[in-house]
């Protein structure tokens, strides 16, 4: 069953972030205490939409994003913990954006990933394309 998140589930959720992030696909090197952060940004943010599983195995945190024909939601952040992977998980959540979006009659909603690791081929097999028009850039500022 999936719930909407609250303040108290924050902790469990980013002890599922790290332990999905900080492997070798991902090369992250999360502590509780960054994602904790990381999370809480997103969990204050006006428009925060998240949800979780009942029993916290995974979560998905989004946002809805004004947008000059029809608003969509931008998800930020999606992770299941890795010995629950390929049950299903993942896809109930996206399911729970998908109802949301078709109720508040928005257009759609988009994500970015790693191209590297097997995120997009999941994304894939639950209805997402690439989108060729769009370029994700960014600059690396080395201090």
């Amino acid at each position: 069953m999936i719930k909407k998140l609250e303040q108290n589930d924050l902790q469990v959720c980013a002890e599922i972030m790290m332990s999905v992030y900080n492997n070798e696909h991902w090369q992250c090197h999360w502590t509780l205490n960054t994602s904790m952060s990381y999370l809480q940004d997103y969990f204050d943010c006006k428009k925060f939409i998240v949800w979780i599983d009942e029993k916290i195995q995974g979560a998905i945190f989004c946002h809805e994003k004004i947008w000059w024909n029809s608003n969509e939601v931008f998800v930020d952040e999606m992770f299941i913990s890795p010995e629950l992977q390929r049950r299903g998980y993942g896809t109930e959540l996206l399911e729970a954006v998908e109802g949301f979006v078709r109720e508040h009659n928005l257009a759609g909603f988009t994500l970015s990933t790693n191209r590297y690791t097997p995120a997009p081929d999941f994304y894939r097999k639950n209805g997402f394309s690439n989108a060729e028009h769009v370029l994700f850039m960014y600059k690396e500022i080395v201090v």
